[in-house]
């Protein structure tokens, strides 16, 4: 009985050991797989972080490129304003330029008209002068 009892405990111990080993090896594989997959998320992480980055950079130019457009939009407004505006100033100088010419015609017209009224009235005044000596001729004729 007594060897009976030690190659009992013998065998619980050979079997506990080699349970051991299976749950060592168990937890080994376990190990193995989750170091993969840390590797495998971090691997996925560096991929995703490259990847916004990527898209950032993206974003980040093609907003540049819309500031760009919208810049050269609003400068080929302003060119284009700039441009009717001195249209317009042309335009105003010019059309200053005739009032000034027609203020003068207008006055040399005035100081025509004037000059042509005061003739008239000279006339006017000298043929007034022959009447009055005619009828006083006349009169002293009589």
């Amino acid at each position: 009985m007594g060897g009976s009892a030690g190659d009992s405990l013998s065998a619980q111990v050979e079997e506990t050991e080699r349970r051991l080993k299976a749950v060592a090896q168990v937890a080994a594989e376990a190990e193995r797989r989750t170091a993969a997959e840390i590797k495998a998320l971090e691997a996925n992480l560096e991929q995703e972080q490259a990847r916004t980055a990527r898209v950032r950079e993206e974003t980040r130019l093609e907003n540049e490129r819309a500031l760009q457009r919208e810049r050269e939009a609003k400068e080929k407004a302003i060119a284009a304003a700039e441009e009717r505006l001195a249209e317009i100033e042309a335009q105003t100088d010019a059309a200053e330029k005739r009032v000034e010419a027609a203020e003068r015609r207008a006055s040399e017209a005035e100081l025509a008209v004037a000059d042509e009224q005061a003739r008239v009235r000279e006339g006017a005044a000298a043929w007034l002068r022959e009447q009055i000596e005619s009828n006083r001729r006349e009169a002293e004729g009589r």
